[in-house]
């Protein structure tokens, strides 16, 4: 069966290590209420992000390789608006880039978040939004002081 975790990718001008520090200043782009608590930026770092009522989620870095790879392991989640709370509890959330020409392309992957479970529709739409409207916008103009 082919792979149907939720995916996203986009380029932008900026360079892997730019796009890595910005993606890694999670509170420049995950917006929420009260938003991310927590360290972001270091191998085995745990953080927080809530969405309240909707959301809250627990991430752990459990891979970190400048200017390529990040990976959060969601070690607990309650999603207020499906059945099973815990959804996304044991997922995996993955940035990989690649140099493409003058170009860095960012590929986002949530590993878990796939079309059967039911926060699928509303989940990969919240994703999307973030990643080719926050996300893109933090790479490409708030993250000028990094």
């Amino acid at each position: 069966m082919e792979n149907q975790n939720f995916t996203a990718t986009l380029m932008v001008d900026q360079t892997p290590e730019e796009a890595f520090n910005a993606i890694n200043n999670v509170r420049g782009w995950w917006t929420g209420d009260p938003g991310i608590e927590g360290s972001t930026d270091k191998l085995n770092d745990e953080f927080t992000y809530d969405y309240k009522p909707y959301h809250h989620s627990k991430q752990k870095i459990t891979e970190l390789t400048p200017g390529k790879k990040i990976v959060w392991l969601v070690t607990d989640s309650s999603i207020n608006f499906v059945k099973d709370k815990s959804e996304w509890t044991g997922t995996k959330i993955t940035f990989e880039l690649t140099k493409k020409g003058g170009k860095t392309e960012i590929r986002f992957t949530h590993v878990g978040l796939v079309p059967d479970i039911e926060c699928y529709n509303d989940c990969s739409n919240a994703w999307g939004s973030y990643i080719s409207s926050s996300l893109r916008n933090w790479i490409t103009k708030g993250n000028k002081a990094a």
